[in-house]
């Protein structure tokens, strides 16, 4: 806890302000997966976040979404709720699309021994935001369009 504490310290109060905001957000990304699962809770944030005039990010947005997704997983990690890669990959996700930007939610899997392990991301032009190292191969994207209807 001392050392949570610590680090909560030396965070500039408009990053507390913004790690508080995703700690709640992450709330009712959790519900609604538990409720409706993925495919429509993923369809409502897009049809919430959808930008009028879609922009391709510039390196100040590249610089602001990895830090976003670096908040997020803070957030997931001592926020309110367990919230895994998905639930904070589906928070970076809408954030970003209300910002105007056109990020893609990625998902993943790897094979660890006879294990297979998932993982999400959110990707923004090239860059894989929050992750040195992808080990995961992306899965096919689909369109949420065919797979709601």
């Amino acid at each position: 806890m001392a050392k949570w504490l610590n680090g909560w310290r030396k965070l500039s109060w408009p990053t507390r302000v913004r790690t508080g905001g995703l700690v709640l957000m992450l709330v009712p990304v959790h519900a609604s997966l538990f409720a409706i699962g993925y495919v429509r809770t993923r369809h409502w944030l897009e049809r919430l976040s959808t930008a009028p005039n879609p922009r391709p990010p510039s390196p100040f947005d590249l610089t602001e979404a990895c830090r976003f997704a670096e908040l997020a997983s803070i957030a997931g990690r001592h926020g309110l709720v367990d919230a895994t890669c998905l639930r904070q990959s589906l928070l970076v996700h809408f954030l970003l699309r209300r910002k105007g930007m056109v990020p893609k939610l990625m998902l993943g899997v790897r094979r660890q021994g006879s294990e297979m392990d998932a993982h999400a991301w959110v990707q923004l032009g090239d860059m894989a935001l929050g992750q040195p190292e992808l080990a995961h191969t992306a899965l096919p994207s689909h369109d949420l369009q065919r797979q709601t209807r």
